[in-house]
């Protein structure tokens, strides 16, 4: 139940697919990626709501509008020996962005989905955020986290991908 000053968080239901898509897509025309952005919501339905969902989302509303969403998925850490969540994405529309009365709505996210964790037997969140995104940076680390600088993330993707998959 939300506040007057704070919108309800719950976890995403499949009907939820079009206002996750619009939100994610306002995190790639933010960074410049709009022409990178590929999904549609229905990938979302298949991906995110059937029998085996590769993510979950928390997503924030006021009055039944979608304002905010924090999309995660399993992690699992061989060196800790213990699960953990990773943060895809987290987005809050800029109508809500700033100081809340009760905690910013960014935070209410992301604890919403560290409480769920913990629920769950979850040990940890990982993320990555982009290196040019300082206050982005600053905000995870108010929340206690901290840079991996022994890390360095890599991706294989498009016709790398492709290569690899079929031994070219």
């Amino acid at each position: 139940m939300s506040t007057k000053n704070q919108p309800d968080i719950r976890l995403a239901q499949k009907d939820d697919a079009p206002a996750l898509h619009a939100m994610l897509f306002q995190i790639a025309a933010a960074t410049g990626c709009e022409d990178k952005f590929k999904s549609s919501p229905d990938d979302l339905v298949r991906d995110g709501f059937g029998n085996a969902p590769a993510f979950e989302a928390m997503i924030a509303t006021e009055n039944s509008t979608p304002v905010a969403l924090c999309l995660y998925f399993p992690s699992y850490s061989t060196f800790r020996g213990q699960a953990g969540l990773y943060i895809q994405d987290l987005y809050v529309a800029p109508s809500h962005r700033g100081a809340q009365p009760e905690g910013s709505l960014a935070r209410n996210l992301v604890q919403a989905v560290a409480k769920q964790a913990h629920a769950q037997g979850k040990t940890y969140i990982r993320l990555s955020v982009d290196a040019q995104n300082v206050i982005g940076q600053r905000f995870y680390e108010k929340l206690g986290m901290r840079p991996a600088d022994d890390e360095k993330i890599f991706v294989l993707d498009c016709d790398a991908f492709t290569d690899l998959a079929q031994n070219k």
